[in-house]
């Protein structure tokens, strides 16, 4: 039975804690949050009997075993960190920083303490990532030669300012999709063998990031676009071209749900093929038990296609050069 401490009791601390509650191996024993309103409900709500009044109080308890970090990105790090020294597993919520030199600290103190980390890109965790990978490996698209991926919700309006904008809070969804099929097909090299070209638009309210579009080259040839914004809409599409064919998916590839989640498969000149991923858990639940899985089998990570801490590394630093790109249009 894995003992969960949650951090934070945002919308996405809700959801993590459902998908926890409804694991057989797992319990929530801790929760912490700065509103005293808003923690009483939280735990209530959850069922959650232990509510600290400060993280420190919840890294100190000895009776939580793994640490869920849902506090805002741009103080990530310093909750990693502090989990990390204080020796419990972690599992903070996308994106992992705000900075790359925040994110080189939480590395750091994470291989340092040795313990259990993941990113939450709960999406990678779910059983239609793995059968994508599986059709990638399967030689039926041929050689990838480009890829296009676009992901809009009209979210500003509830995010953190001191978030960093679209990229990440949502970018990071097509940027770590496009990590993963570049490091299956390609290998782990040629995700960080790029030539980037991006621009953005600044929102008027808060003067981050709302609208973000970036074009790679990466050095064996392969093409990319992505689009990221956060200031309309609700809208995704992520499609891989191979020399031989395509894959679309046709469900939204960053919230699969337990359910049917689909997959298209067209070789050129022939009729497409729908390939249906059919789970009964959804996302968040996935991750939990990834989780568990890894800290059954004593790992620090867990395996692929779940986010490793050199993935996560890479997602960021594509997504800060892409920050970068954009703010050269400010």
């Amino acid at each position: 039975m894995l003992r969960w401490g949650i951090l934070g009791t945002s919308f996405i601390s809700d959801t993590m804690a459902q998908a926890i509650a409804s694991s057989e191996n797992s319990r929530l024993e801790a929760v912490t949050g700065r509103d005293p309103g808003r923690l009483q409900s939280f735990a209530d709500r959850h069922g959650i009997a232990k509510r600290h009044g400060d993280i420190g109080a919840l890294l100190e308890d000895g009776d939580v075993d793994v640490v869920y970090v849902g506090l805002p990105n741009n103080v990530h790090h310093t909750a990693v960190i502090a989990a990390a020294e204080a020796g419990k597993a972690i599992v903070s919520e996308k994106s992992l920083t705000v900075t790359m030199a925040e994110a080189d600290a939480l590395a750091d103190a994470v291989r340092t303490s040795g313990v259990f980390f993941m990113e939450g890109l709960m999406y990678l965790n779910h059983p239609l990532i793995a059968r994508l990978g599986a059709i990638l490996r399967s030689g039926s698209l041929g050689e990838l030669r480009s890829i296009n991926g676009l992901y809009a919700a009209d979210i500003s309006k509830f995010v953190n300012p001191a978030g960093g904008g679209t990229l990440f809070n949502l970018g990071c969804y097509p940027v770590s999709l496009l990590h993963y099929v570049l490091q299956t097909m390609c290998g782990d090299d040629a995700f960080s063998l790029r030539k980037i070209a991006g621009h953005g638009v600044m929102s008027g309210t808060d003067g981050n990031v709302s609208d973000a579009a970036v074009s790679v080259r990466f050095s064996n040839g392969v093409l990319a676009t992505l689009q990221s914004t956060d200031s309309y809409g609700m809208a995704w599409n992520f499609t891989i071209y191979g020399n031989k064919g395509v894959a679309r998916f046709k469900t939204n590839p960053w919230l699969p749900v337990a359910g049917d989640n689909v997959i298209e498969i067209e070789i050129y000149g022939h009729a497409p093929e729908r390939t249906v991923v059919s789970s009964g858990l959804d996302a968040f639940q996935h991750q939990v038990s990834s989780v568990e899985t890894a800290l059954r089998d004593k790992l620090t990570q867990a395996r692929r296609p779940s986010p490793r801490l050199k993935d996560s590394l890479e997602i960021m630093g594509f997504l800060t050069d892409w920050h970068a790109c954009c703010r050269v249009d400010d």
